[in-house]
């Protein structure tokens, strides 16, 4: 990716995250691992990098799309359903938006899904023809009914979305949806989801100018490395070399493994990068196949 020159008048990155809400503090953990730190403002509105010229912005969700879009703050870590509906809002009003997603981060998973009462079959989007549809989340819906070919009408709430129809506001509702326990407990259940959402890294359509790019390249690099290793250990062992091959058939998460001979032996010692969960079950496959010494180690940083 290609992050250099829109104008922006500042030599320190500047990068929105959510103030309160269940990603405020994974963001923070996250920004951490990557090895940055800062000194928060009295206000704790603003937080002045301490190691390397990236500053954060504590701010509310919904406004992280409109800050990246103004050039307030050049990247923000945000909800893909926050930025899509955002996105599909400003399209719909034919004014797209500068700003769009540009890493995955693995936390915050939920989806954006339609409910109709439990008491109600479905076939089809064909069935919510002329319905109401309660939802926090109107562009994202009226574009997945153009899809569909279906018109309804679409009845915007900011909460409580789950009680609608037992209000008679809607017959369905479209909204986040996490483990399903709220639309048990009003009595929905999902039938189609629209969005599959999780926290992502959202910046500019536009490209960074240089005195910015630079530590834009940085913290990609960081980011990714922190998302590559999350869930990865190194895994140690020796075995001999005739039960080498078997040994990695064992391994198919782990990258090409490093090897040198033991002195004295006719065994290799191994090590190899898992990025899949090292289980006593898969240790135990892995020592009837011959491996033996099995050491499995955390990874605490890793940089390609």
């Amino acid at each position: 990716m290609s992050l250099s020159s829109a104008p922006s008048g500042r030599d320190r990155l500047r990068i929105a995250i959510q103030k309160n809400g269940r990603l405020s503090d994974p963001a923070r953990a996250l920004l951490g691992s990557c090895g940055l730190s800062w000194r928060e403002s009295p206000d704790r509105l603003f937080c002045y990098g301490d190691n390397a010229a990236v500053d954060l912005l504590l701010v509310r969700d919904d406004d992280i799309p409109g800050l990246i879009d103004s050039g307030l703050c050049d990247l923000g870590i945000v909800g893909r359903n926050v930025l899509a509906e955002q996105a599909s809002e400003r399209v719909q009003d034919g004014r797209p938006g500068n700003f769009r997603e540009w890493r995955a981060l693995g936390f915050g998973g939920c989806r954006l899904s339609l409910a109709i009462p439990n008491d109600r079959d479905w076939q089809s989007p064909a069935q919510l023809q002329g319905r109401r549809i309660a939802t926090s989340y109107p562009a994202l819906t009226r574009a997945w009914l153009q899809e569909q070919g279906v018109t309804a009408d679409v009845v915007v709430l900011t909460g409580s979305v789950e009680i609608a129809p037992r209000l008679g506001q809607a017959e369905a509702i479209c909204d986040l949806v996490s483990s399903g326990a709220t639309l048990a407990a009003n009595q929905l259940k999902p039938v189609c989801d629209l969005l599959q959402s999780e926290a992502v890294l959202a910046g500019p359509l536009v490209e960074l100018e240089p005195e910015l790019a630079g530590t834009a390249h940085m913290l990609l690099r960081r980011i990714d490395g922190v998302l590559r290793i999350r869930d990865s250990k190194l895994l140690m062992f020796q075995a001999p070399r005739d039960a080498v091959a078997e040994v990695l058939r064992l391994l198919p998460d782990a990258e090409p493994p490093t090897s040198f001979p033991v002195d004295g032996s006719e065994l290799l010692a191994m090590q190899a990068l898992c990025h899949g969960v090292v289980t006593w079950q898969r240790l135990e496959e892995l020592k009837r196949a011959g491996a033996c010494g099995l050491m499995v180690l955390p990874v605490e940083r890793m940089l390609a």
